[in-house]
């Protein structure tokens, strides 16, 4: 049976802020001599602070290799409960920043871009407007995300995103999540297309237009090619496959493409889209605030959550316009 740990006299007086944070340095960077640059300290000093380390807590902590060093075990437990422990302290000093002044702070944000180029957009212009001292930092992600590794890894404060379109999105036990509102799919053109114009407008006359679309295994490129077989028709070929809502906007524009678009993204470039009046069979897409649980939330993140409130409810009760 191992030996307990004395906190008191092995590691509360000897385990060092300093010496964690240079081994959280060490595994980003993935080599001693890296963090040794990135950190502006001399190698021996890096190799010194590993070595308190595995001293004070009795176990390696790290195992060096040809391509470098990786996080054994131990180690790597000791670093998820060591960039908690950073991450509440920044929080702290941002409480107490907050206190001073809670007009003022800093926030950092995950979404993917249907999310940047949709309904973050008035949350953000409602959030400076409101609170012009606020600074925040908005991470795009690739793709719709349906796990949250940012949240885990501290990176950012919160996360908006789009669930999984299922009854029951499975998410993590690690989360909370507040759904704003139920965002739905449409099929859009360019105001100037000749199918903007047209009250009536048949799935047929679809099959041989431009169609630029995520791709076909995504939700939405799946839920257009089941709007085509369900009616029996053979299923379009898409010209062009991309996660970016930007390329497609834009081509869609010009007025040579088809493409389908949460309705959130084509209310807010409604003067040069047009939504077609066929319905998508795709369940609502849930926008939700995503936090960490027992995790202190930044102080800046209530301001933002409330524009996001007020935003979700004039987004749900607002139509798209003519069509």
């Amino acid at each position: 049976m191992p030996k307990a740990i004395d906190w008191e006299s092995r590691i509360g007086r000897r385990l060092r802020l300093r010496d964690l944070h240079i081994l959280l340095t060490v595994v980003q960077c993935g080599s001693m001599a890296k963090a040794a640059t990135h950190l502006v300290v001399s190698q021996p000093t890096v190799s010194e602070a590993i070595a308190d380390l595995e001293a004070a807590l009795g176990v390696r902590l790290l195992d060096r290799n040809r391509r470098g060093v990786e996080p054994t075990t131990y180690g790597i437990k000791l670093l998820k409960y060591g960039r908690a422990a950073f991450d509440e302290l920044k929080q702290g000093v941002r409480e107490i920043e907050f206190l001073a002044d809670p007009t003022a702070g800093e926030l950092r944000i995950g979404c993917p871009e249907s999310i940047a180029t949709g309904p973050l957009l008035p949350i953000i212009e409602r959030l400076t407007d409101r609170y012009p001292r606020v600074r925040l930092h908005v991470d795009q992600f690739a793709t719709p995300i349906y796990a949250f590794p940012e949240l885990e890894r501290r990176s950012v404060d919160l996360v908006v995103a789009r669930l999984n379109p299922s009854p029951h999105p499975q998410v993590a036990d690690s989360v909370d999540i507040e759904v704003l509102f139920e965002d739905r799919f449409c099929l859009a053109v360019s105001t100037r297309s000749a199918l903007a114009a047209r009250k009536k407008i048949k799935l047929a006359d679809l099959l041989n237009e431009r169609w630029i679309m995520t791709p076909t295994d995504s939700p939405g490129g799946a839920a257009v090619q089941r709007l085509f077989r369900d009616a029996g028709l053979s299923i379009p070929e898409f010209m062009i496959q991309t996660f970016s809502v930007f390329l497609r906007n834009a081509l869609v524009s010009s007025g040579h493409f088809v493409t389908a678009l949460p309705a959130s993204v084509l209310r807010l470039n409604s003067e040069v889209l047009r939504e077609l009046p066929i319905a998508v069979p795709m369940p609502s897409w849930p926008v939700a605030i995503v936090t960490l649980k027992n995790r202190a939330l930044n102080p800046a993140a209530p301001l933002f959550i409330e524009c996001a409130r007020e935003v979700a409810k004039s987004v749900a009760s607002r139509p798209l316009g003519p069509k």
